[in-house]
């Protein structure tokens, strides 16, 4: 009788192990992201332009015609290339009317997973593997997390950020140190 219960005492604590085991492997994979996608339909973001300043402003008894105000401008953009996940889209940085910036990812198309992160990165794009994992080896800035994997959407670009500093963009899979898809800026 002891060794019956001893048997079923070690079943039973296999058995607890092995739902632990699935729990936690669940919980960091995360593998049904894998087949949900998540569709972001952001319209690039509009502010007013800034107000003329007096000295800047026609007197009344000129004749000069203000000038429009200059819109949204593209300063920096690149196509995204596949890494550990086939990855498509642009990315883009638009100076807004009001001075800010933003990185605009534009028919985003990519894997959904676990922790996906937007970061402003110093490496080189490089095709294939060897491109998987230096997005972290050097200088980066994270602009948030991955808003869907698919669709248009907008991330706003500190203030502080030099982006001369920034040469490339990468969908980062924090979780797992790996790049799903990256585009370098020109």
């Amino acid at each position: 009788m002891a060794r019956s219960g001893k048997r079923r005492t070690l079943v039973l604590s296999a058995v607890v192990a092995a739902v632990v085991l699935a729990g936690v492997g669940l919980y960091w994979f995360q593998p049904w992201k894998l087949w949900t996608d998540e569709k972001v339909s952001e319209a690039l973001p509009s502010t007013s332009p800034l107000p003329p300043t007096p000295a800047a402003s026609p007197s009344a008894g000129s004749t000069a015609t203000p000038s429009a105000p200059a819109g949204p401008r593209t300063v920096a953009q690149g196509g995204l290339i596949s890494h550990e996940h086939t990855t498509t889209g642009t990315a883009k940085i638009v100076q807004l009317p009001d001075g800010s910036r933003t990185l605009r990812l534009e028919s985003l198309d990519t894997s959904n997973g676990p922790d996906l992160r937007v970061w402003l990165t110093d490496a080189p794009v490089k095709e294939g593997e060897e491109g998987w994992h230096v997005f972290d080896d050097g200088k980066y800035v994270s602009l948030g997390k991955l808003k869907g994997n698919k669709g248009d959407q907008n991330y706003p670009i500190p203030a502080d950020v030099q982006l001369a500093d920034y040469t490339s963009v990468t969908i980062w899979c924090d979780r797992f140190d790996v790049s799903f898809g990256a585009a370098e800026l020109a």
